[in-house]
């Protein structure tokens, strides 16, 4: 039996920031899943890619997250992800294993020190402590590069498989059956969403 886990998120989103200790949580519980890790890059610098304070504060009441005041200070900035997800890209193609890592380096950075990560520059830190080697084509903050770009389309082409186009979203892909998990339920409880991936797993045995 083939199982995966598909986790559409965006380094920029704050939900997917309260999602990802849920996907840590399956990778040390449960190694034998697949996890993929698929870049939406929604956030694209326009008016409507901004974060609202009353966002924030329901992400803060439903998960045990924090966000630094340098984040929260840059709210009214438009939040712009396409180097992320060009870089996160390339990582979950060429160096799967620190993909996830990556990710939450990230995600650090951003939530936890309000860096914006638009630049080469604002992520070289990162790329450096975990000897990661990107081309320069893929530290580019002006467009997807083409391996994003069919990503985001294989997002699309998911999300009209399962009726929605929130972010994040958690699939659990047990051989040909794909199932939408309600990570909401658990935010402040990885170790009963581990519970129900385990259930879904054995009913599919």
């Amino acid at each position: 039996m083939s199982t995966e886990l598909f986790f559409i998120y965006d380094t920029h989103c704050p939900w997917s920031y309260a999602a990802t200790p849920l996907v840590e949580a399956v990778q040390s519980a449960l190694p034998e899943v697949n996890i993929n890790l698929w870049h939406s890059a929604h956030f694209c610098g326009e008016n409507e890619s901004k974060i609202s304070k009353s966002q924030i504060t329901t992400v803060k009441s439903l998960a045990d997250i924090s966000f630094s005041h340098q984040y929260l200070d840059s709210l009214s900035q438009a939040k712009d992800s396409t180097l992320c997800a060009n870089l996160m890209t390339w990582a979950a193609n060429k160096s799967p294993k620190q993909a996830f890592s990556l990710l939450k380096s990230l995600q650090e950075a951003h939530f936890g020190t309000g860096n914006e990560l638009v630049d080469a520059t604002s992520v070289d830190n990162i790329i450096a402590q975990l000897k990661l080697s990107p081309s320069s084509k893929v530290l580019k903050a002006d467009k997807l590069t083409s391996d994003a770009e069919a990503q985001v389309h294989e997002i699309f082409a998911l999300q009209e498989i399962i009726a929605t186009e929130a972010i994040p979203a958690l699939l659990l892909a047990i051989d040909d059956r794909l199932i939408l998990l309600n990570h909401n339920f658990y935010l402040n409880d990885p170790s009963a969403f581990i519970d129900a991936v385990k259930l879904e797993i054995t009913q599919s045995a």
